[in-house]
């Protein structure tokens, strides 16, 4: 076999695999108060267990507080309150999804981190009319999956504290 062929078939394979990793399909999974959600998994920097975080005072009720992220600070947001929903009790940690916005780290407080799921986007509804609309705000749309809905949160839109 020639050393060309060689590389068309290795360029051939790398398509592949490549094809094979659609990242614009997938959404890391995580759940806020029993609720399915998800966010694109190209906008998470990071996963982390349960962290140290300093109040800051007099910042809004979503600003949980700040953490120390290998020497960098990162704003820590309630999703709870963020998106109207009661507080966690204070004995259950809650999980770090870490996502980037315009250059800075943004840690999403969730009370549980799940799989990276992959769906179809053509299997994405848009958000229920019915649906509160300070929740249609922050919503991309919904996924239905086998025995629950998957919502799908616009992080641009979950940051932007007006």
């Amino acid at each position: 076999m020639s050393g060309t062929a060689i590389l068309e078939q290795s360029g051939q394979a790398s398509r592949s695999i490549s094809s094979q990793l659609d990242y614009e399909n997938q959404y890391v999974s995580f759940t806020v108060n029993g609720q399915l959600l998800g966010i694109p998994v190209n906008a998470v920097q990071e996963v982390l267990n349960p962290q140290a975080i300093a109040p800051v005072p007099k910042a809004r009720p979503e600003i949980a507080g700040l953490l120390n992220l290998r020497g960098q600070i990162v704003t820590a947001v309630n999703l709870r309150r963020r998106l109207g929903l009661p507080d966690r009790p204070t004995d259950q940690p809650s999980m770090n999804v870490v996502v980037r916005h315009h250059g800075e780290s943004f840690s999403l407080l969730v009370d549980e981190v799940g799989d990276v799921i992959n769906v179809g986007s053509e299997s994405l509804h848009p958000a229920p009319q019915t649906l509160d609309a300070h929740w249609k705000s922050v919503t991309v749309g919904v996924f239905r999956l086998e025995r629950r809905l998957f919502v799908i949160l616009n992080v641009a839109a979950l940051l932007s504290l007006k």
